[in-house]
């Protein structure tokens, strides 16, 4: 069964794929920029191990043998589902396996976005951290004892709510319906937007949820409020956003996810002081492809099997 690997692999990763390779497993690594090399590998792949390049009409058409296609990770907004459907070619992901790799980058852009953490090292590495503008100092804040407002309730917020109540804050969380079990309380998303201090978005990226947060949720929150995105960027109206940090009606931004993305190299968000920005990599860590790939190899086996495939949704 050959498979696909479609994002790039450093030393570390490459050697863990060549690990879980096999004469019935042979994994090929594909970076995303790579176009090339993808034509040569599409026409005789036979699954696609998809992670952030969208998986379009045209791969999916240019892969005659193609029988599944395996997201590493959980959001397939980025695949055309049609396509595949088209195809009779099911795609399946994988929940839970980078929901605390999630929900640590969040908690880590909190406080980064509180603390002005990237003001104070780019200082510090220019040889200006001792004598830094006080004006940079003033309101420097803690996520103890805050409001958290948490947009959805799924494995992140799950993960997240324990760290967070470690550090004494009150939670709150919206979803379609309250949650038997939930260790926050529920509000309405309007309700949330008003009364918490930090809103931190978990949704999946749907025609329901997309610029959720667009002028009219932005100007509800409190002012100086901190936005946190490690989800979807088009759960955010960016233009909307970029006011709101200009204009001091929100205080910081973290954001992992951006739209599009890669963000233009001109987009206002990347000079902004009030907003701290990581490369879509919240999901990012050994353990997330530790837990992804035993998961992914395990469907490949029920694939060859014929068996039920795990976490199919399409």
């Amino acid at each position: 069964m050959n498979v696909v690997f479609h994002a790039s692999a450093g030393p570390d990763l490459a050697a863990r794929l060549a690990a879980i390779s096999s004469e019935t497993l042979r994994i090929s690594v594909c970076p995303e920029h790579q176009d090339e090399r993808l034509a040569r590998l599409l026409p005789e792949t036979d699954v696609l191990w998809h992670v952030l390049k969208p998986a379009t009409a045209g791969m999916i058409a240019s892969a005659p043998r193609l029988r599944l296609i395996q997201k590493i990770g959980v959001g397939v907004n980025t695949i055309d589902l049609e396509a595949a459907k088209m195809r009779g070619i099911p795609v399946c992901n994988l929940p839970g396996t980078n929901a605390r790799a999630v929900a640590e980058m969040t908690l880590l852009l909190m406080l980064a976005t509180l603390r002005r953490l990237p003001v104070l090292h780019n200082a510090m590495a220019t040889g200006a951290g001792f004598r830094v503008d006080p004006s940079l100092l003033d309101g420097l804040g803690e996520l103890g004892g805050r409001c958290v407002g948490l947009v959805g309730y799924g494995a992140v917020p799950r993960a997240l709510v324990p760290m967070l109540a470690a550090l004494g804050c009150r939670i709150l969380y919206t979803a379609r319906a309250p949650r038997a079990g939930a260790l926050a309380d529920f509000r309405t998303l309007p309700d949330l937007l008003s009364q918490a201090e930090i809103i931190s978005l978990h949704v999946p990226l749907t025609r329901e949820t997309e610029r959720m947060i667009n002028a009219a949720a932005l100007r509800r929150m409190r002012r100086g409020s901190v936005l946190v995105n490690t989800a979807r960027g088009g759960l955010v109206d960016q233009p909307a956003l970029v006011e709101a940090l200009r204009s001091g009606q929100l205080g910081a931004a973290g954001l992992d996810v951006f739209d599009p993305e890669p963000p233009d190299a001109n987009e206002t968000l990347l000079s902004l002081p009030n907003v701290v920005l990581t490369p879509h990599v919240a999901w990012l860590t050994t353990g997330t492809f530790d837990r992804s790939f035993a998961l992914a190899v395990e469907n490949c086996r029920r694939l060859a099997a014929g068996e039920t495939l795990l976490h199919r949704v399409a």
